[in-house]
């Protein structure tokens, strides 16, 4: 039996900034790590080559992760599917499986196709899957590595010592 443990709740907006502001006057969260325009070098649309331009802002919400993401163009993708420019909502729930290939597998024996796998400059990377008719929502599967764990201790750790100051922490789109 596999086990799950979502690790963030993701939601897509139109407006990241705004976004931001609106999640930070209702919640009280922060600060929110931005990357923008993140570099993708690797990316696929169900199997076939493509690019991507997104950015995300990430923040500590008690013990989960919240991911506010925009796709900047038209090109179709996991977003794309779910939402047109100007519409916002709930997109996916993330995890760190022990073995990437093996939970792909799983969920493809469920019906569930990727739509997007992904790689970023700095060689994290993950797969958005089509769990819709299972859940509502996509389900992002992240390829375990150093470097995701340590983004996600960073966000932990800075809304821990958070003052209040410093709402958004613009962060390298590289990294």
């Amino acid at each position: 039996m596999r086990s799950h443990k979502t690790i963030q709740n993701a939601y897509y907006v139109s407006d990241l900034d705004a976004a931001i502001r609106l999640w930070h006057s209702i919640w009280g969260i922060g600060p929110f790590l931005v990357r923008r325009h993140i570099q993708l070098p690797e990316v696929t649309y169900r199997g076939k080559p493509s690019t991507l331009d997104i950015s995300a802002a990430y923040v500590q919400a008690g013990p989960i992760m919240v991911e506010l993401v925009t796709q900047h163009d038209d090109v179709p993708s996991a977003f794309r599917e779910m939402f047109r420019r100007g519409q916002s909502g709930f997109h996916h729930v993330a995890m760190i499986p022990e073995d990437y290939g093996a939970e792909l597998a799983a969920y493809a024996r469920e019906g569930c196709e990727v739509v997007t796998e992904l790689r970023t400059a700095s060689g994290r990377g993950a797969a958005y899957v089509d769990t819709r008719s299972l859940f509502g929502h996509m389900t992002e599967v992240y390829w375990p590595s150093e470097g995701l764990r340590a983004l996600y201790r960073e966000v932990e750790e800075l809304a821990a010592a958070w003052d209040g100051r410093n709402l958004v922490i613009e962060v390298d789109p590289a990294a």
